[in-house]
């Protein structure tokens, strides 16, 4: 199992992309233990990026006890899952050298609102991740 790509799997998952590090470590151990197809998978998708380093790379930030996933770390993710669907492009270059377009402008939410859709999310992830598992 490749764990910069796990990692970056997991933090898209979560709304925001923010997940503390004990929800990071137990969806990291689902995914461990979940067999051949989840390992096979993160080796075909870091293959397409040989030089990934999640951190030097500035594709996930260090925030309050957990980890973000950054806009540029989801369109690197977005990269290697779009040239794993079989359509080869001239993206051969390494990370750094990739131009990214701007993100879409967000969505203002009021914090009430924007809290309860997160917790639905979360809820949503984990129940999914618990179904995968079993």
């Amino acid at each position: 199992m490749n764990f910069q790509v796990t990692v970056l799997k997991i933090l898209v998952s979560y709304p925001d992309g923010f997940a503390v590090m004990a929800d990071l470590k137990r969806d990291m151990a689902i995914l461990a233990t979940s067999g051949r197809d989840w390992s096979e998978r993160t080796k075909r998708l870091a293959a397409r990026v040989p030089d990934l380093d999640i951190f030097s790379q500035a594709l996930i930030e260090r925030l309050n006890g957990g980890w973000r996933i950054t806009e540029k770390g989801r369109t690197v993710l977005d990269f290697m899952e779009a040239r794993s669907s079989g359509t080869q492009t001239a993206l051969d270059a390494p990370v750094e050298q990739l131009s990214f377009a701007q993100p879409a402008p967000r969505l203002v939410v009021s914090k009430r609102a924007g809290r309860n859709q997160r917790l639905q999310r979360r809820r949503a992830a984990r129940a999914r991740a618990r179904a995968k598992a079993s």
